[in-house]
């Protein structure tokens, strides 16, 4: 039986502090499906990976393990990958309140 999606990684959003984590934070619950977006103009990384709830940008993958997907989204595959919160801690240190997961969903028609 083929698997709709596989584990990829998981992480805590960096930068969660400076961007619209704390704007959104009681709106976010486990589960909820967020988006990936390659930033190749960044100038502090350009591997950077900037992830969206709606158009609230939260933070980014970490620096050191967004390598491998900013190369899939910079060649045009964001539908690779299925993006959720997986870890919700309001009363930890900012980044580290919100865990994600990052799935690659199958091409394979189930």
């Amino acid at each position: 039986m083929k698997k709709a999606r596989r584990h990829y990684t998981t992480f805590s959003i960096a930068g969660f502090t400076y961007w619209e984590g704390c704007i959104v934070l009681d709106q976010l619950k486990i589960g909820t499906e967020l988006k990936l977006v390659h930033e190749g103009d960044n100038k502090f990384d350009a591997y950077a990976v900037a992830i969206y709830f709606g158009e609230h940008k939260l933070g980014y993958i970490p620096r050191g393990e967004n390598r491998e997907i900013s190369k899939f989204l910079e060649m045009g595959h964001s539908n690779l990958f299925e993006v959720r919160i997986n870890r919700i801690t309001p009363e930890a240190e900012p980044e580290g309140q919100v865990g994600v997961i990052v799935y690659i969903k199958s091409a394979i028609t189930l």
